[in-house]
């Protein structure tokens, strides 16, 4: 075994580790100490958050080790269908070590958190990542892919916001809520067409066809099943928000009301 293997298989152990510990341990601990409201939630509200929790925290690491190494690093950006980059084998096997921990914890509490587009999904990516890992190719585009978990702490904490039955209409909940839907648009819908513009314009090039007809369709296959999730998350998001924002103009017409009836 090489020592660049020995690394990736290193990271998403090491990952999977410190992910499922997080889970088990150190989320119930933290939790407890900084939300008081988290000890009166019912076992199965908790595995949620605890799910939610770590969730957040691959988010974060991923989502901005990803935004360094779109901006920084050359090795990714010099060639984005060959160019070898210790950083973003680095950042997807931390993520790939996150999703073998996750679907993991989705399998034992499947009666709780159990969702059948989540294993899609993390099916789905953890294939799209072997490729990269074990062929050392499209490293900038599966950087490019991880970027999209700017969004998820948005979503996780809307989730946290509802489980503490804090008010829909409060400022905290108001602009999490705005800043979700953003966030989420832009990092997951707005950069699908230069995303797919990229692969129009290399289709048929000698780096494109030097990846072989397997690793080309399991990049474009994978994307597109990815992208529809994402798709029809952004529309249920999106009714979320009308509908916050249309029981919002009905909360302050009837209180217009109660005021100039008290005028």
């Amino acid at each position: 075994m090489d020592t660049n293997t020995k690394l990736i298989f290193s990271t998403v152990f090491t990952s999977f580790f410190t992910f499922q510990l997080l889970f088990h341990f150190i989320s119930y601990w933290f939790s407890a100490k900084v939300s008081p409201g988290f000890n009166s939630l019912s076992f199965e509200k908790k595995i949620e958050w605890n799910s939610r929790v770590v969730s957040t925290c691959h988010s974060l690491v991923a989502g901005i080790f990803a935004l360094y190494i779109f901006f920084f690093d050359e090795a990714a950006k010099a060639d984005p269908l060959w160019g070898d980059s210790s950083f973003v084998k680095v950042n997807i096997s931390i993520s790939s070590g996150y999703l073998i921990s996750d679907l993991l914890i989705l399998i034992l509490y499947w009666k709780v958190i159990g969702d059948k587009y989540f294993i899609i999904h993390h099916c789905t990516a953890l294939y799209a990542y072997s490729i990269i890992l074990k062929d050392g190719v499209l490293a900038y585009i599966g950087n490019f892919r991880l970027l999209a978990e700017l969004s998820s702490p948005f979503v996780n904490q809307r989730w946290f916001f509802e489980a503490l039955k804090y008010p829909k209409f409060s400022k905290a909940n108001v602009i999490n809520g705005i800043l979700m839907t953003v966030v989420f648009f832009i990092v997951r819908i707005v950069s699908m067409p230069p995303f797919y513009s990229y692969i129009y314009s290399v289709l048929g090039t000698e780096a494109y066809i030097r990846l072989g007809f397997l690793t080309q369709c399991s990049w474009i296959s994978t994307c597109i099943v990815l992208d529809v999730m994402n798709v029809m998350w952004m529309i249920k998001i999106t009714k979320g928000c009308v509908k916050v924002i249309s029981l919002i103009r009905q909360e302050k017409a009837k209180s217009s009301l109660q005021n100039g009836k008290l005028d």
